[in-house]
């Protein structure tokens, strides 16, 4: 039995909003590494026609300019993985991206998609909430920017409405001199490609070395990706060391929101791993911090 009815491939955004209009039952696709899987093992309604955005020169661009770095939606992760642009101003991206599923996979599966998917703790959507990225979407009413954060209402749940929306890409600042990003993950044995916990950690310092700014992103760390602001706080202005490492460590515990899963790990286990890669994913990005000028 077939999935699906019909297969579109249309050649630009507005292409693919007028077709989005026109199907009454209709799903967009890309790499489909998520997608189909779900409606195989009836995890998604049933859909008569799939949209397919991979041929849209607007969802396949990497740019840079004075201000911000856009990835487009359809971009996969293998190209922003040998991207030197993603390389340069956002290591941390490619580190979640590379951790992504096996090279078949990443050959086809896209950003977008990851992103979309709205699970709390997928890779590139962790990594972007460290980057303070922004997430542009098209619909009939025209295009939006919205920061990546407000995209997610739930596991699997997305605040905007699928059947009329495609997002087109996302974009963060530059790096600038004495900024760092690093990702990292713990995951389970045996090729079970979900993560126990990951985490992104962006920094920024001041001339003489103290933390300027820092934003932490951890999942699954609540419902949707989470962001340990009351531990970033902690390192404002702050020597990096055991002491402010330790203060933040604590405001992370008493904010993120881990759980038992009989699928990943117990919540004691969680609790212990949030210390293990805060310590190893905020040093290396401290590292990468203190070495970078632009």
């Amino acid at each position: 039995m077939s999935l699906w009815e019909a297969y579109l491939q249309p050649t630009s955004l507005d292409e693919a909003l007028n077709l989005l209009q026109q199907q009454s039952s209709a799903a967009l696709v890309a790499g489909g590494t998520d997608l189909l899987l779900d409606l195989r093992q009836k995890r998604h309604e049933p859909v008569q026609t799939l949209i397919d955005v991979s041929r849209i020169p607007d969802l396949l661009g990497v740019s840079v300019d004075e201000k911000h770095v856009f990835i487009g939606a359809a971009v996969t992760h293998h190209s922003i993985v040998h991207h030197p642009d993603v390389m340069h101003h956002a290591p941390g991206l490619v580190e979640a991206c590379e951790l992504i599923g096996g090279p078949q996979v990443r050959n086809v599966a896209t950003l977008g998609g990851n992103v979309g998917h709205a699970l709390p703790a997928g890779d590139g959507s962790i990594a972007l909430v460290s980057l303070d990225a922004e997430a542009l979407l098209a619909s009939g009413e025209g295009e939006r920017w919205l920061p990546i954060r407000d995209l997610f209402a739930g596991p699997g749940k997305a605040t905007f409405e699928r059947a009329s929306t495609i997002i087109v890409g996302f974009r963060f600042p530059v790096r600038e001199s004495r900024q760092g990003h690093a990702f990292s993950r713990v995951m389970r044995p045996q090729g079970v490609a979900i993560a126990i916990l990951n985490m992104g950690v962006w920094i920024s310092l001041h001339d003489d070395g103290r933390i300027r700014q820092a934003r932490i992103a951890a999942g699954p760390g609540g419902p949707t990706p989470f962001r340990a602001e009351e531990a970033e706080k902690q390192l404002v202005d702050a020597v990096w060391g055991p002491e402010a490492q330790g203060a933040a460590l604590a405001a992370m515990q008493q904010e993120i929101k881990l759980r038992t899963s009989r699928h990943r790990a117990t919540l004691e286990y969680r609790q212990h791993l949030t210390t293990v890669l805060f310590e190893r994913v905020a040093e290396l990005a401290y590292s990468r911090a203190l070495e970078f000028q632009a």
